[in-house]
């Protein structure tokens, strides 16, 4: 059901933001004590809070019409922040040459994070600059690096 969810606000999203700057880049549905809808959504420049606003607000006057979501849950429009995580083909494609955080399920000869300039990701691996590729499927999380 939460698949189901996510995939069904993406499109109402998509159906909001069309034709506009803004770009959607994730939705979550997840239980933590409490239920919460988050959408991240991002523009050339950044979003602010006005945006967040305005998209929460029209995607929030939906989801009341639309029987979707049974039970309370909070929904929360924001920025993905700049140690975003990278999920979508699109996004590995966009951020191509820059430093990323990479976590694996079990570790790999004795590691478990890796930190390096993304080359590439396909079907079955990804590859950062001097490492040889790392399977898909052991692949936890990938986000941007944030030097301090």
């Amino acid at each position: 059901m939460v698949k189901e969810i996510e995939a069904r606000v993406e499109e109402l999203m998509q159906g909001i933001i069309g034709g506009t700057e803004f770009e959607l880049v994730d939705v979550e549905y997840v239980n933590e004590k409490d239920w919460y809808l988050r959408v991240f959504v991002d523009k050339a420049g950044g979003i602010d809070l006005d945006d967040c606003q305005i998209l929460s607000e029209k995607l929030g006057d939906i989801l009341d019409k639309e029987p979707l979501i049974n039970g309370p849950y909070i929904l929360e429009v924001s920025s993905p922040g700049i140690d975003r995580v990278l999920k979508k083909d699109k996004d590995f494609v966009r951020e191509a040459g820059k430093a990323v955080d990479v976590t694996l399920y079990a570790p790999i000869n004795g590691k478990k994070f890796f930190s390096g300039i993304l080359e590439w990701r396909d079907r079955d691996s990804l590859k950062l600059a001097n490492f040889e590729p790392i399977p898909r499927d052991k692949v936890a999380q990938v986000r941007l690096h944030i030097d301090f």
